[in-house]
């Protein structure tokens, strides 16, 4: 089969573009592969029936893992795959990557792994919204990736590595502790920001500085009186002293 690489127990299909995992695949690997790279493929988890002819096929199946019930590592990085992703149970695997592709519900998907991926030890969502750090947003920080490995562990006590990062003992006790504060939340669409209403206009002055007929300034009424005594020339006064 043209793009297939097998070498030992690892099965690689890398860059076909396919949107679904071939049949054949786990057909002649599944029963031997322990490690299967399918990066830089169109996979989705947005499973829908698109005709082209006289065929039909299922769009973004992950259906097809379930025939590769030994498989330990599991490669999946730059993908379509989005919060609706679901993996068959992979009860022997401990290593997998999903970097770079549209993740962003990031409780949904520990909860999913806790339940299908028991001995998982090594995790990695770089490029996803739901891992937040300025690979995906240069508005995040050291603070939010660090919440977001909070948060992980405390789903998934038992990973060793996170994002090609040991998880250190510190980072364990935290979790424990804090991890299930720490959760990250869903970005909202952007349908949902706020628009200003036209109508209302904009100035950056307080409301008693709007009317036109009042020539009283606005910094008189504030609280605090500034007398200058040790200043040269007293430079600042009230509005009422003018």
């Amino acid at each position: 089969m043209a793009g297939l690489v097998v070498s030992g127990t690892q099965v690689s299909y890398i860059g076909q573009d396919c949107r679904e995992i071939p049949e054949h695949l786990g057909r002649d690997c599944g029963h031997f592969a322990k490690r299967l790279d399918l990066s830089f493929n169109l996979l989705s988890s947005d499973s829908r029936d698109v005709g082209s002819g006289d065929w039909l096929c299922d769009f973004g199946s992950l259906e097809g893992l379930s025939a590769f019930g030994s498989l330990e590592e599991l490669i999946l990085d730059n993908n379509l795959l989005g919060d609706d992703l679901v993996l068959p149970g992979l009860p022997r695997l401990h290593t997998l990557t999903l970097n770079k592709n549209q993740i962003t519900d990031l409780e949904y998907l520990l909860d999913h792994l806790a339940e299908v991926t028991p001995a998982l030890e090594y995790l990695s969502l770089l490029g996803n919204v739901a891992c937040p750090n300025e690979l995906v947003s240069l508005e995040k920080d050291e603070e939010d990736y660090k919440r977001y490995r909070c948060f992980v562990l405390h789903k998934l006590p038992n990973l060793k590595f996170l994002d090609a990062r040991k998880v250190t003992k510190q980072e364990r006790e935290e979790a424990l502790v804090r991890g299930a504060f720490m959760k990250v939340v869903k970005p909202k669409p952007s349908s949902d920001r706020v628009v200003v209403s036209p109508k209302s206009h904009y100035t950056p002055l307080p409301s008693a500085s709007r009317e036109l007929t009042s020539h009283r300034g606005v910094l008189g009424k504030c609280r605090y009186i500034y007398y200058g005594k040790n200043s040269e020339g007293n430079r600042f006064i009230r509005d009422d002293q003018l």
